[in-house]
C-alpha cells in the first residue's frame, strides 16, 4: 500500500514538474534604445513632413500592432542596427527622413521580449502608419524562420496591448499596403513605398489563430 502511494506521488509530482516546465510567465524586459533630444526633433520633423501631423511630443496613440522580422541574425546586432538616431545604408529610406527606423518591441527566437521604446512613444517603422502603430520586431527571417517560442510572446504581447490600447488592427508587414487610399493611411508621398515580406503569411496566419477571440482587423 504504501508502494503504491509513493508511486501515485511521484506521478503527480512528475506531472506538476512537467506542467511548469511548459508555463511561460510573461515579462517584459526593458532595453531602451537612444531617444534623446536629437531623436525626437527628428520624429516630431517626421510627423509633419511624411504624416502631415503637427505635435509638440513624438507621441502616438495606438490603434494598431505591426509584426516584422528583422532579416538581423541576432538581438544585440539587431540593437545595434535600432540605437542610433540617425539612419545609416538605407538609401531607400533616407531621402524621406535620417531619422533611423526602430521598434517598441524586439522579440528574440527564445520568445524573450525586450521593449525598446514606451509603447505610445513614435517609432520610424512602418510607411503611412507609424503615427498610430506599434511596432515588433523578431530576430529572425527568411533563413531562420520565425519560433514558436516568438509565436507565442508575439500573441502574450499583443494581448498585454490590446488591454492597454483596444487595438483595431492586428498586420504583418507585408500587408501595409492595403492600407493605402483609406483614412487611416497618411503619407504626404504616394510613391514612398517599399516593398516588404515580412514575417509571412505562414506566421500571420498562425498568429491570428491565437488571437481569434479578439476580432483583430487586417485591413481597413
Amino acid at each position: 500500500m504504501a508502494l503504491i502511494r509513493i508511486t501515485i506521488l511521484s506521478f503527480l509530482f512528475c506531472i506538476a514538474i512537467h506542467s511548469n516546465s511548459h508555463a511561460q510567465t510573461f515579462r517584459i524586459f526593458e532595453k531602451p534604445i537612444l531617444f534623446d533630444e536629437e531623436r525626437e526633433t527628428l520624429s516630431l520633423e517626421y510627423l509633419k513632413e511624411r504624416h502631415g501631423i503637427e505635435k509638440e511630443k513624438a507621441s502616438i496613440e495606438p490603434t494598431m500592432v505591426v509584426v516584422h522580422w528583422t532579416a538581423v541574425p541576432t538581438l544585440e546586432a539587431t540593437f545595434d542596427v535600432f540605437n542610433p538616431v540617425q539612419l545609416g545604408g538605407r538609401p531607400e529610406l533616407i531621402t524621406a527622413s535620417n531619422l533611423n527606423v526602430s521598434a517598441h518591441f524586439l522579440v528574440d527566437r527564445d520568445g524573450t521580449i525586450f521593449r525598446l521604446l514606451p509603447d505610445t512613444t513614435f517609432a520610424r517603422h512602418t510607411i503611412g502608419l507609424n503615427y498610430t502603430a506599434i511596432g515588433i520586431e523578431n530576430i529572425g527571417g527568411p533563413d531562420a524562420p520565425l519560433t514558436k517560442s516568438q509565436l507565442k510572446s508575439n500573441a502574450d504581447l499583443i494581448r498585454y496591448l490590446h488591454k492597454k490600447h483596444n487595438l483595431t488592427y492586428v498586420i504583418g508587414h507585408h500587408e501595409y499596403y492595403a492600407f493605402q487610399g483609406s483614412d487611416v493611411w497618411k503619407e504626404t508621398d504616394p510613391d514612398y513605398l517599399t516593398q516588404k515580406q515580412d514575417p509571412g503569411d505562414k506566421f500571420m496566419k498562425k498568429l491570428r489563430k491565437e488571437l481569434i477571440d479578439l476580432n483583430f482587423k487586417y485591413k481597413p
